[in-house]
């Protein structure tokens, strides 16, 4: 298989994400439904923090095994940063959003109607989280089409092609946990968002593939995966307090059960590839 081929299946493995996105178009949720949505994408994303973490610690391991001791401490150096700079660095650009939003809504007063109106447009909480989400999923994608296109240029290519079906499936899950903080917040995100949202969840797995055919380097595996373990569980933070601000402690712990058996059940494929 040509690997013109190969970056083809990894663009249709990252944008089965679209499959999921268009439920952020439900009209007026109802609250139960809202909440429900919501649960399910913290069950998903819980299951992909694990996921990613068990990914990025694996050639750890490995070097843990062989006692290849600066294998281990580039490889746990790499993951910390990723983890610090995907989690910490999340927290810290929320603070900064959220002060603007302050100096912004002290702008606003007699007279100062035209500098709150030319002030560029911020985006509502449920909003930064969905992008958030996109984010850190693009990310984890990322190293996903690294693992695709690492099996084509080892000419493993029936891994290749498990890799792409079982990230194809799972990627079509992602973009329900996208979305599911508007839906939970009733916002309705035009056709374009969704459009922008799919482009930075799924297109890294494209982009992943093709650098992995030609690229094969743990370090730089382990980093993308750092990353999006701790923007994921970032944003899993935030989801649970919208969860327990809803108070529906017996709906929301079903869901987020079903979400973390989606995850596997998504991912079983993957598993069964060795991967």
């Amino acid at each position: 298989m040509s690997s013109g081929n190969i970056a083809l299946l990894g663009a249709i493995a990252g944008f089965t994400i679209y499959l999921g996105l268009p439920l952020g178009r439900l009209r007026t949720p109802t609250p139960r439904l809202r909440a429900g949505l919501n649960a399910v994408a913290i069950g998903i994303l819980i299951f992909l923090v694990w996921d990613v973490l068990t990914h990025a610690w694996e050639p750890i391991d490995g070097a843990l095994g062989e006692h290849a001791w600066g294998t281990v401490a580039s490889g746990g150096f790499t993951l910390a940063a990723g983890l610090t700079i995907g989690l910490a660095g999340l927290v810290h650009y929320d603070g900064w959003i959220a002060r603007r939003r302050e100096a912004a809504a002290r702008t606003t007063g007699p007279g100062a109607a035209t500098t709150a109106e030319l002030a560029p447009k911020t985006r509502s909480q449920a909003g930064s989280l969905a992008l958030m989400i996109a984010t850190g999923i693009g990310l984890h994608n990322f190293a996903e089409g690294l693992a695709i296109g690492n099996s084509a240029a080892q000419g493993e290519l029936s891994l290749a092609l498990l890799l792409i079906v079982g990230f194809g499936l799972h990627n079509a899950t992602e973009g329900f946990g996208i979305v599911a903080p508007l839906a939970a917040e009733g916002e309705r995100p035009s056709w374009l968002t969704l459009l922008w949202l799919g482009l930075i969840g799924g297109g890294p797995t494209f982009l992943g593939t093709l650098v992995g055919q030609h690229l094969v380097n743990d370090t730089l595996s382990i980093a993308f995966l750092g990353l999006a373990a701790g923007s994921i569980l970032y944003v899993v933070i935030e989801l649970l307090a919208v969860a327990r601000k809803a108070g529906l402690k017996t709906l929301t712990t079903w869901c987020i059960l079903l979400g973390l058996l989606l995850g596997f059940v998504t991912d079983a494929v993957v598993t069964a590839a060795g991967a």
